[in-house]
């Protein structure tokens, strides 16, 4: 999994993998291999499930994980750059009692990118968590959009889908923040903000002798930062 470091600067933990680059398998990187459309985690792992999808892509890209059985942890990772247009949907769907999906979703996005993503619960005491990040570059136009369901009878669930982008002035952003409660959850968050330095830091940046593309460049590491 040092691989994984060195060239795409994700940190990996001790986990049963599923990598996929430039949307494909790779079974030399993975410890499990007998993947179908969908991701169906319908066994008990002593470790976590880290799912990862690294790499440049384009057109449609769908990524489908039904968690299956209980007190199961599973982590998505993200990390794409989209120069053609783009559009990647997540759909995750949690019936394992006490089992949590944990995904973090970092996409550079240079042209059209669309962001469709669900969140289904439908055991008591699930939890899906998805932040997204995206760097939007000159340009572009980035369409962001979330789905929480927590399906009746589903109590104590935690849910959370959270959308930041990074913009270019001239990028543009669209949110649309959804959620279908019908159980009383222990918490359900839907957030989206647009990140943008600030101008005490520009100055700073500025005073010490950083040109404007070294500025971007540092603004973006700072927006990143946390998740790699």
């Amino acid at each position: 999994m040092n691989y994984l470091w060195e060239e795409f600067n994700i940190k990996t933990f001790p986990a049963e993998t599923i990598v996929f680059r430039d949307g494909t398998l790779a079974p030399e990187l993975s410890t499990i291999v007998d993947i179908d459309k969908i991701i169906k985690i319908d066994r008990q792992y002593n470790l976590p499930v880290h799912i990862i999808y690294i790499g440049e892509k384009a057109g449609k890209i769908d990524i489908n994980c039904e968690i299956l059985v209980p007190d199961q942890q599973v982590f998505l990772t993200v990390k794409i750059n989209t120069k053609s247009p783009a559009f990647l949907n997540i759909l995750i769907k949690n019936t394992g009692e006490n089992s949590v999906f944990k995904g973090r979703i970092l996409v550079q996005n240079y042209t059209l990118l669309e962001i469709n993503e669900k969140a289904g619960h439908f055991a008591e005491n699930t939890g899906i968590f998805l932040n997204n990040k995206v760097v939007a570059h000159s340009g572009s136009e980035t369409k962001l959009s979330g789905v929480a369901e927590i399906a009746k009878g589903c109590d104590s669930c935690e849910s959370d889908i959270n959308f930041a982008a990074l913009a270019a002035p001239d990028a543009k952003i669209q949110f649309s923040p959804n959620q279908r409660i019908a159980a009383a959850p222990t918490s359900a968050v839907h957030s989206a903000s647009i990140w943008r330095g600030n101008s005490d830091q520009i100055e700073y940046l500025r005073t010490a002798g950083f040109s404007g593309a070294e500025i971007k460049k540092v603004l973006e590491e700072a927006f990143t930062n946390d998740f790699i």
